[in-house]
């Protein structure tokens, strides 16, 4: 017989409140552990261990690089650190960020599926875009349960949608007054011992890749996926296209991941940048050559301020032009 009793969860936005609800309604003798990822702010300071040690009954803490998982205890993501798990043990990582996050809940997911496969109960939460879907998959594809918040009741229903629309088999699509009780249910109840399920080299890869292992790095012979047209928006490598059922990723040489969405999400993120950049270069083109207009006026050199009031009134226009795009993208948003 077999016990799940590797807890895997994944959150984002809204996901204090929900995580406070979940280890609240958990048992002070669970015979598992919690091991959670939400989503921080890289140059933040976490203090959510402290919020759930008040709100429940088990023992809550940062994850430490090394440390022993322990059964009854509750471990949450560092900022700015991946996490992952390893036979025994918990691994911190400062890899590149997967769907622009780090700690990133795909990470997780995967390391566990890799590690523990058929004890892994991985849980996803409220959050926006779709962080998680992913990881989920490894999950299943190794024999562990998948269990989603139903969309309906999530706050923010994104990552919880996009995992079902996505990933075959969910387990368990519940509201999150269920989940608790479900997670107890499925510690509780040892299950048998169904043939290990290979783990991919797509696993493999990825793993090791949120290791930061070199050799993965390095590797081009047997890279998954195929290069892309596209262009990783943090580091400018060549992305490369992975297909995973209906869900489409991509990922760097270095490391860098993003879904579909997300990647789309940070190229609009880059684009404005841009316009915003073009925008002040303009402006400044347009204020020094009138300044400078009127100085060969001062010198009597009017073909050489007109000239240079052209240029103004071009920079101008090309700015305003810029500036509508961004007030009519602001627009779209209130």
């Amino acid at each position: 017989m077999l016990e799940q009793n590797i807890i895997v969860v994944g959150t984002s936005a809204g996901g204090v409140e929900a995580l406070t609800y979940l280890v609240k309604h958990l048992p002070p003798d669970l015979n598992a552990a919690v091991i959670i990822v939400i989503h921080v702010s890289s140059h933040g300071t976490s203090v959510l261990p402290k919020i759930l040690s008040c709100a429940g009954n088990l023992p809550v803490s940062h994850a430490q690089e090394g440390e022993a998982i322990v059964h009854g205890r509750i471990y949450v993501a560092l900022p700015d650190y991946h996490l992952l798990v390893q036979p025994g043990y918990l691994h911190l990582t400062r890899a590149a960020k997967e769907n622009r996050c780090r700690p990133a809940i795909d990470p997780l997911f995967r390391s566990a599926a890799r590690t523990y496969g058929q004890r892994v109960i991985a849980v996803l939460l409220t959050g926006l875009l779709d962080d998680g879907t992913a990881g989920l998959m490894a999950v299943k594809i190794r024999g562990g349960v998948a269990i989603v918040q139903n969309p309906d009741n999530a706050l923010y229903p994104d990552m919880p949608r996009n995992a079902i629309k996505n990933v075959e088999d969910i387990d368990h699509i519940l509201p999150l007054s269920d989940i608790p009780s479900i997670l107890v249910a499925l510690v509780n109840t040892p299950m048998e011992i169904e043939p290990e399920k290979p783990v991919s080299s797509k696993i493999e890869f990825e793993t090791e890749i949120a290791q930061f292992n070199l050799e993965a790095v390095e590797n081009e012979g047997d890279r998954p996926g195929k290069p892309s047209t596209f262009g990783c928006p943090d580091c400018g490598g060549i992305l490369w296209e992975l297909q995973e059922g209906n869900l489409l990723r991509f990922r760097c040489r270095t490391g860098h991941a993003y879904s579909a969405e997300t990647l789309l999400a940070t190229q609009s993120d880059k684009l404005e940048d841009a316009l915003w950049i073009a925008f002040r270069a303009l402006e400044e083109k347009a204020s020094l050559s009138h300044r400078m207009a009127l100085r060969m006026e001062d010198r009597n050199q009017p073909l050489a301020a007109q000239r240079l009031k052209h240029e103004a009134h071009a920079a101008k226009q090309h700015s305003a032009i810029i500036r509508e795009v961004l007030l009519k993208d602001d627009a779209k948003h209130k």
